[in-house]
């Protein structure tokens, strides 16, 4: 299976939990890493490019930090730009149909932040359903997300441990992720 890895960190850098996924992943040969916010720094991305790779994966990860319950707004404007009433939703729009999506974020706060009645209102679950719907309304397949928790604080050893799960959620088979 073939998948590529959309990170869209906009200090990609500086963060230790998105480098040790990164640092990770490198040594699969099957994913192919893409880096956002470095790819298009002015922020017109090239909408044909981002289809045209879209249709080469199998499956398609989107790994960000979570910024205000939400993705960073790169990322955002990438779902508003690529995925095109006509070719990926709408009469027409098949382009995406069984294509396979996750979701990989970090947070600072804590599992028992992001729960109801925690200190964050809503579990993650329930804050990716924007991103969640979008996959849907774009006749994508929406797997289990990836969260790494407490990213701020992780100790080095935890960060590593962490990206070691990642790496192997993402190369998990569907029939496993969803059984």
């Amino acid at each position: 299976m073939k998948t590529m890895v959309i990170a869209a960190h906009p200090q990609l850098n500086t963060s230790r939990a998105n480098q040790a996924w990164l640092l990770e992943l490198q040594k699969n040969s099957n994913i192919h890493v893409r880096d956002l916010y470095n790819e298009y720094r002015d922020w017109n991305i090239d909408i044909e490019k981002e289809q045209q790779l879209l249709l080469q994966y199998d499956r398609i990860v989107f790994q960000f930090p979570l910024f205000w319950y939400s993705c960073p707004p790169l990322l955002k404007k990438w779902f508003d730009d690529v995925l095109t009433y006509g070719w990926a939703f709408g009469a027409d729009g098949e382009c995406l149909l069984g294509k396979e999506f996750i979701v990989a974020t970090t947070t600072g706060g804590t599992e028992n932040e992001y729960r109801s009645g925690g200190a964050n209102w809503h579990t993650i679950s329930e804050l990716l359903r924007p991103i969640q719907s979008t996959i849907a309304k774009c006749n994508g397949v929406y797997l289990p997300a990836f969260v790494t928790y407490n990213a701020n604080r992780g100790t080095d050893e935890y960060l590593s441990q962490e990206a070691k799960k990642y790496a192997k959620h993402i190369e998990t088979p569907f029939n496993v992720l969803v059984h």
